[in-house]
């Protein structure tokens, strides 16, 4: 990309979309165009396409997406399928249909299967049974990332997706039903400590082991793939053997993991909270294991940079600093 390219970030308003366009600017890109929802209703092909036909980016990130947790996505299973499906279709199909010369698609680590290899390595996509949790939005983004390797493979388009492992950081989602793991906690812990609780009871038994990746080294990695990365040819990438890669997805993560329970102790420290961590066994724990193996984005020359705790620590400021948040 060059530093006036125009470029398009679906989902700027999200958690990973914000981040990319602070990354973006960061940078020195300049020609950055976003849309809010009221603007834009992606799951509209009509208005996608009048967009797309309009504005002709050259360049993409698609970060738009319905996301949540376990509650939200086993109380909303059709939802999270066809609002994620539709709008993944829309804009990557104007994409192609308009020119564009590259398009970076954000899928997510749970479209690997339940009882993946650990860690999961890109390949493993599709050889087993996916976690019932979150089968909708998974099968949603698998649809994505294969649209993209089709069009490569039927049209020689240069469009990628990235798999990132659990995300949390700035701009986050605090909802105390339709958040993730990590923010639900740091909500959870905080609200704890100001009512003066004793005891903080978590849902499952703690077993569970995690990754997390502090959503601006995300951004980096994104941006690092949009300019080193592509999914003509493995020839033409950097670290490349020479064969074609028509589905070029790369993971995202830190290749490190940590139980949930470790997880809760660690959150409950940077929040401050001194009471007890019970567990709720009738509760559910979603996947036992979910490692990816990052050597693909390792040999193409990308490492994080932000250590969990640092991590949790400016996510906590962020909640703190951002009230309102909580009320998503």
């Amino acid at each position: 990309m060059e530093l006036d390219s125009k470029i398009y970030v679906a989902g700027h308003r999200g958690m990973v979309g914000s981040a990319i366009v602070r990354e973006l600017q960061r940078q020195g890109y300049t020609n950055i165009i976003t849309r809010t929802h009221q603007e834009l209703d992606l799951t509209r092909q009509d208005a996608v396409e009048q967009f797309f036909a309009e504005e002709k980016p050259e360049y993409v990130f698609l970060a738009a997406a319905k996301v949540g947790g376990i509650v939200a996505n086993q109380s909303a299973l059709a939802d999270f399928m066809y609002d994620n499906m539709i709008l993944e279709m829309n804009v990557i199909h104007a994409a192609w249909k308009n020119g564009c010369k590259k398009l970076e698609f954000l899928g997510s680590s749970c479209i690997y299967p339940r009882m993946a290899p650990q860690p999961m390595p890109e390949s493993c996509l599709l050889t087993s049974e996916l976690e019932k949790t979150n089968e909708a939005y998974a099968l949603a983004k698998i649809s994505g990332l294969k649209y993209c390797e089709f069009l490569n493979r039927q049209y020689g388009t240069d469009y990628i997706s990235v798999m990132p492992t659990n995300l949390y950081g700035p701009n986050d989602n605090y909802h105390p039903e339709h958040s993730h793991v990590l923010p639900a906690l740091i909500r959870r812990f905080h609200e704890a400590k100001v009512a003066g609780l004793t005891s903080v009871t978590c849902w499952g038994d703690g077993s569970p082991l995690r990754e997390f990746l502090y959503v601006d080294d995300l951004a980096n990695l994104c941006v690092f793939l949009m300019n080193n990365y592509t999914g003509r040819s493995e020839s033409d990438n950097k670290h490349g053997q020479g064969s074609p890669d028509y589905m070029a997805t790369v993971n995202a993560g830190t290749g490190k993991e940590l139980t949930i329970k470790a997880l809760t102790e660690l959150v409950a420290k940077v929040v401050g909270y001194k009471g007890r961590i019970e567990w709720d066994p009738t509760r559910p724990n979603g996947t036992p294991r979910k490692l990816l193996d990052v050597s693909k984005a390792t040999k193409l020359g990308w490492t994080y940079k932000t250590e969990l705790e640092d991590g949790i620590r400016l996510a906590y400021e962020d909640f703190l600093n951002n009230p309102m948040r909580a009320e998503r």
